[in-house]
């Protein structure tokens, strides 16, 4: 299988994680994307252009990075990073969710920055998406995921996490000192959370 995708991609990041989880590193291709460029073969594998992409051997894609974690999850089994049915299986990705949405605001923000000219930035559009990211900060503040666990959500929120570090200066931490202790814990129990992170 090839992972089209980006070093700094926190969704790219997730699928790498899951992968080193379930142990299927060594089954995944890392193939560099550009999504800027019309030339890349990521527009004809994934028509949207959007990283992370999971083409298999049969020439098959895959995307997003919540897809692809699920197929991952079967492939190593199932039921490993996602429980297979009931309630905690829609909490769980309820939980993966809100990280993810999280992640979505704060890239929104950096897009911002990136594509559009300082006289061309929307205050009032920028602080709606500020505001998503500290609202959902703020609810795993106030109940962050249990210690040890391991599985799609919470792979999403130290992923996002680390976004935040790598482009926002890690501001969250000062008022956010459960999330960083569990942060802490989860980067203890998963190396490849280390392993993947930019460093670029």
């Amino acid at each position: 299988m090839k992972l089209r995708y980006s070093p700094a991609s926190p969704f790219a990041r997730k699928v790498r994680i899951a992968a080193a989880v379930l142990g299927l590193t060594d089954r995944i291709e890392l193939v560099l994307a550009d999504t800027n460029s019309a030339e890349d073969s990521l527009r004809r594998e994934n028509p949207l252009g959007k990283i992370p992409t999971l083409v298999l051997d049969d020439g098959t894609t895959l995307y997003d990075s919540q897809v692809i974690e699920q197929y991952l999850d079967w492939l190593g089994g199932g039921g490993k990073l996602l429980p297979a049915g009931g309630l905690d299986r829609f909490k769980t990705l309820t939980a993966q969710q809100l990280a993810d949405g999280i992640t979505d605001a704060a890239l929104l923000l950096v897009y911002e920055g990136r594509f559009r000219e300082p006289a061309e930035h929307g205050p009032r559009w920028k602080a709606y998406q500020a505001d998503k990211v500290a609202r959902g900060l703020a609810s795993f503040e106030a109940a962050p995921p249990a210690a040890g666990v391991i599985d799609v959500s919470t792979i999403a929120l130290a992923c996002s996490l680390g976004y935040q570090d790598l482009r926002f200066e890690g501001r969250w931490r000062a008022s956010h000192p459960r999330l960083v202790a569990w942060l802490e814990g989860f980067a203890a129990a998963v190396p490849a959370f280390e392993e993947t992170r930019f460093k670029g």
